[in-house]
């Protein structure tokens, strides 16, 4: 056998080992989707049947219905787009100052950002809790947004990898032309580094659309309720209507679907390059 066919074989191979991969991630959210377009005497049928029969499009109806739909996508849709907002602000500009300027401690501070991704969540929820009761913050979307103004660390340790992965010739050349530092990192930096910023702000997206702990701590009114938490609330209290939660979860899961969908390339690109040099 030839070093092209090898090489052929090999790529054949590995499509095929993706290809039974993806059948097996795929098979809850078709499950889901078949389910939200069922009659409810043919949810629970076995052997399961994954073609609905007749396709129940009234669900989707329904559920709009079965919770405040829009309001509650209204809330989860501003703590989602701030939160990613502050994210891509911050972060980026924390992790160019870790990799490129040199500055008295930088070690010790990026050492101490790191050391708080070791710190589990549970950890820190009451001493988190009592300090934004104390700014009153308590039963707004407070809690949830401003903290991502501040960084994240593991998104400042994602960027500081791709930024360290820049030639610094780009700097010294900008300052050599007189451009200032935050210049340098505006025009000439960051745009190299979209694709690591894209694929940070879509980390972000997808964690605070689904999230569900934070507002279940720190949301209290029932109108500032998001998807997750509202859902979860008129379960508890309505008992589970399968069709309605499906098309209703099919309808939280859509917009991150979409939005991986249009920016996956550049997704890729980010997550490839951060490890280029650390």
């Amino acid at each position: 056998m030839t070093a092209k066919s090898t090489k052929t074989l090999k790529k054949v191979i590995a499509h095929i080992c993706l290809i039974i991969a993806s059948v097996f991630f795929l098979a809850p959210f078709i499950w889901m989707v078949s389910t939200s377009l069922k009659p409810l005497t043919q949810i629970f049928t076995f052997p399961p049947e994954w073609i609905p029969r007749p396709f129940v499009w009234k669900n989707y109806i329904d559920a709009m219905n079965y919770i405040p739909f829009f309001t509650y996508l209204k809330n989860t849709a501003i703590i989602t787009g701030v939160s990613t907002l502050g994210v891509v602000i911050t972060c980026p500009i924390v992790a160019y100052s870790f990799a490129k300027l040199r500055w008295k401690g930088r070690n010790t501070l990026f050492f101490i950002t790191i050391s708080v991704m070791m710190i589990p969540g549970q950890v820190t929820m009451i001493p988190l809790f009592l300090l934004f009761n104390k700014l009153n913050w308590i039963g707004t979307p407070l809690p949830l947004i401003i903290p991502a103004f501040f960084g994240i660390p593991f998104y400042i340790f994602l960027l500081r990898q791709f930024f360290m992965g820049l030639p610094n010739e780009l700097k010294d050349a900008a300052r050599i032309d007189g451009a200032s530092e935050f210049r340098t990192y505006w025009q000439i930096m960051l745009p190299l580094a979209k694709s690591a910023v894209l694929a940070v702000g879509l980390f972000q997206f997808m964690a605070s659309w689904t999230d569900f702990m934070g507002p279940l701590l720190y949301l209290t009114n029932p109108d500032s309720y998001t998807l997750s938490l509202g859902l979860q609330q008129f379960q508890s209290q309505k008992g589970t209507q399968w069709g309605l939660m499906m098309a209703v979860s099919t309808m939280m899961t859509a917009p991150i679907i979409v939005l991986f969908f249009f920016l996956q390339k550049t997704f890729i690109q980010g997550i490839t390059f951060s490890g280029i040099k650390g």
